[in-house]
């Protein structure tokens, strides 16, 4: 089938399109039959469905406004109302998260380093912190095919579990979410932040929220109502791995300037409950090796929850997003993990209860970009913690929230100024903390991985570097670039026969979505917006034989016949988006932005 072609001049509704689903001159349809119709990408001044549209916002103040409400954004909001309760000044803080409730976006693994958390709460046990299963044994493992090479875990080895806990990281979230507000947070679930605002010196002012009651062709219903200003001294961003807004303010102030761009991997996940014969609490396994081929950076996890009678596993895969064959399909190696003789037995007479997935951080300290600027301040995943040989982040997010609250009251109570605080000390504070000092400490593991020798070269350098040198020898390694300008055209790449899904072990993808709850107003423009609808045809599939097909967990995007059956075109089902900004890091033309739906869209997660 050859591919379909079109020309059109983004930001305006008359489109030259000959694939059929665009018409030409004076013929053109209404914008309904744009890919996107996002007023980001068509602004609302170009439509005159919007003249006599009542665009004023209401607006409200506070002294801290944090966006997110996930370890990090949580952890900031309470420590800044411990120190206000103990010095006894009034300090009003906000966290406004998207998900309909406190953890319904969270994902994670999740083996917690408590150190943070004792900081925060040295009484965590008493207050009823969901931390039930201690580890009880590490187990790690090269895969071949048919084969598992055990690998010792020696003291002093990142991925050395003692004294940690595995928790469903979502209950542990809401957990901080009912700490918060007994110390009298005020936090606004199902609302999403859609807009950075500005004072007129430049200084972040604030938020707004997403606006509500736009149709999918992106008219005003009805219902419609402008977002709410949250105006505040100080914005926390605490958005998580690749967020929206963050994303905004790090080309705005140029913050990466002095950094390595960020790579990224996309976690997937799944809980099971299983057989009590399989289930061993408290043990920890990883893996790394096949499916994937020692040139991809990837590895499993399986941890067993000791979460009351029924028995859980949590078991998961993680792929770096500077893969280079376009053919690569994150979700279907992770169901191929699944059938390795050493880890099949775990899902026989199982029952998967959830899935999920989302991006996260694997730069380290190198991709770390400047954490402040006037009136805002880049916290938890957000900027990028994430300590990729442990594969954990949420114990150095809750610190470097900890750290910025610290930075923040002692900020609010010394400077009057209503526009735009500054957080001069926090950088270094952060420098000086044993976050950095543990990230600087591992900060030359992934990129090792990219030599050569993939896999056995990153190996090999952790073995004698990490475990020996514990992160002293005098250079660092460098990462090759952003991961969108990692893939290879398509004919320079072999095809990957992937196996069937079996429906006992492995699973379908829609079958899978189904379990993560996703649920989004229909009515509502796609908030996964192209910039330009022709570049998804004429470049995407066209070079890289379209790789958001395979790239996204959650069947958002594929490509269909044209109404005439001439080409192709990308068809974008935005109602499965589970959030996790895959294909805003991995697209290779850049041509998508991912934006905030309506809020309480996207996933349901309990506990993941």
């Amino acid at each position: 089938m050859r591919l379909a072609r079109c020309t059109h001049t983004v930001g305006r509704f008359v489109t030259t399109r000959v694939t059929g689903r665009f018409h030409t001159g004076a013929h053109a349809p209404a914008a309904t039959n744009r890919i996107t119709t996002h007023h980001s990408v068509v602004p609302w001044e170009n439509d005159p469905r919007w003249k006599d549209i009542e665009m004023g916002r209401a607006s409200d103040e506070c002294d801290v406004v944090i966006i997110g409400g996930g370890p990090a954004g949580l952890s900031a909001a309470i420590r800044v109302k411990q120190l206000a309760e103990e010095s006894g000044d009034d300090v009003r803080v906000c966290v406004v998260e998207k998900a309909s409730e406190i953890g319904g976006h969270t994902l994670s693994g999740a083996v917690l380093e408590p150190t943070a958390l004792q900081e925060l709460f040295p009484d965590w046990k008493d207050r009823g912190a969901p931390l039930h299963t201690p580890v009880t044994k590490d187990r790690f493992g090269i895969l071949t095919k048919n084969r598992r090479i055990p690998v010792p875990i020696l003291p002093g080895f990142p991925m050395r579990n003692h004294g940690n806990y595995v928790v469903r990281l979502g209950h542990v979230v809401r957990w901080l979410g009912e700490q918060a507000e007994q110390l009298g947070v005020e936090i606004y679930p199902g609302i999403a932040a859609s807009e950075v605002l500005y004072h007129d010196n430049g200084s972040v002012k604030g938020i707004a929220t997403c606006d509500v009651g736009i149709a999918k062709d992106g008219s005003p219903k009805g219902t419609f109502e402008r977002g709410m200003e949250l105006h505040a001294r100080l914005t926390l961003f605490a958005e998580g791995c690749h967020g929206s807004l963050t994303k905004q303010l790090i080309k705005k102030f140029n913050l990466r300037q002095n950094s390595d761009p960020q790579t990224y991997g996309i976690g997937l996940k799944e809980l099971w409950e299983v057989s009590p014969s399989n289930h061993h609490p408290g043990q920890v396994e990883h893996t790394i090796g096949w499916p994937v081929d020692r040139r991809v950076y990837g590895g499993s996890f399986l941890y067993h929850l000791n979460e009351g009678e029924t028995p859980l596993i949590s078991v998961g895969f993680v792929i770096g997003l500077d893969y280079t064959n376009p053919y690569l399909n994150p979700f279907k190696e992770f169901q191929r993990f699944k059938h390795h003789p050493s880890v099949c037995h775990y899902f026989e007479d199982g029952k998967r209860i959830s899935y999920g997935a989302r991006a996260l951080n694997e730069g380290g300290i190198q991709s770390v970009p400047k954490l402040a600027v006037p009136g805002a301040a880049l916290i938890g995943c957000a900027p990028g913690f994430m300590n990729v040989p442990k594969v954990k982040g949420s114990h150095n997010a809750m610190k470097t929230g900890m750290i910025a609250a610290e930075c923040a009251f002692e900020a609010l109570t010394k400077d009057t100024s209503t526009k735009g605080i500054f957080l001069e000390s926090y950088e270094k504070r952060v420098r000086d903390s044993w976050v950095w000092r543990e990230l600087k400490s591992v900060r030359n593991v992934r990129p090792s991985f990219n030599s050569t020798l993939g896999m056995w070269g990153g190996m090999s350098y952790t073995g004698i570097f990490c475990w020996l040198l514990r992160g002293k020898e005098p250079w660092t390694l460098h990462h090759h670039g952003a991961d969108h300008a990692s893939l290879k055209p398509a004919n320079q790449c072999k095809p990957i026969d992937y196996p069937k899904p079996d429906g006992q072990i492995s699973y379908d993808l829609l079958t899978s979505v189904a379990l993560t709850g996703t649920n989004h107003e229909h009515d509502q423009p796609a908030h996964l917006t192209l910039m330009d609808d022709c570049v998804p045809v004429d470049h995407n599939l066209a070079v890289f034989d379209g790789p958001e097909q395979r790239f996204c967990p959650a069947g958002v995007y594929e490509y269909i016949p044209t109404e005439d059956g001439q080409g192709l075109r990308l068809q974008i089902n935005a109602q499965n988006c589970i959030h996790c900004k895959t294909c805003d890091i991995k697209d290779p033309s850049q041509n998508i932005n991912w934006v905030c739906p309506e809020g309480g869209g996207g996933p349901a997660y309990n506990g993941m």
